[in-house]
């Protein structure tokens, strides 16, 4: 084997492991969003970690709630709920003895005590009209998932080329 042929076998096998090492190796921590039913289906964001927030049309009252997350670690963390007023499925105060709440101008807003989690599921609504914010920028669900799929957030190193191709980030 020529010099020349070893050179081109080694630069060859060299972009093939590069290659390799970005399909495959988990190194990019983001949030990721993916279908419960079709893991090939997400998206991710590494904007996310500094926090984000979903919002939603409540199925009662017709008011829009604000759910507020950071990120500590590997877990998702509640931060706190900002809602217009009352309906089913929002806690009162006697239910919930963790959390502080809060009159404003505009609504309510309950901030929560150490709410951690490795993950939620929730479902993209018809009506909802559910929405992620990060980094500022709005983005309706229904442009990322078809209504009614079930979907979960979770913390997550994914490889470099899944980021690069399913990424929220812009």
């Amino acid at each position: 084997m020529s010099k020349k042929t070893r050179i081109l076998f080694c630069v060859s096998a060299l972009c093939a492991g590069l290659f390799l090492f970005l399909c495959l190796v988990p190194s990019v921590k983001c949030v990721s969003i993916s279908e419960r039913n079709n893991k090939g289906n997400s998206v991710c964001s590494r904007k996310a970690l500094d926090g984000f927030e979903i919002a939603y049309t409540h199925s009662v009252n017709k008011g829009r709630v604000h759910d507020c997350f950071s990120v500590q670690g590997d877990e998702l963390v509640v931060e706190k709920s900002r809602f217009v007023s009352y309906g089913a499925g929002i806690p009162e105060v006697q239910d919930a003895p963790d959390a502080v709440f809060t009159v404003l101008d505009d609504g309510y807003q309950i901030s929560w005590q150490d709410r951690r989690m490795k993950s939620f599921d929730m479902a993209v609504g018809l009506v909802a009209n559910h929405s992620i914010t990060i980094g500022g920028r709005e983005i309706p669900m229904q442009e990322l998932f078809p209504p009614q799929t079930g979907i979960r957030f979770k913390v997550e190193r994914v490889p470099v080329l899944r980021y690069c191709l399913d990424k929220l980030d812009s």
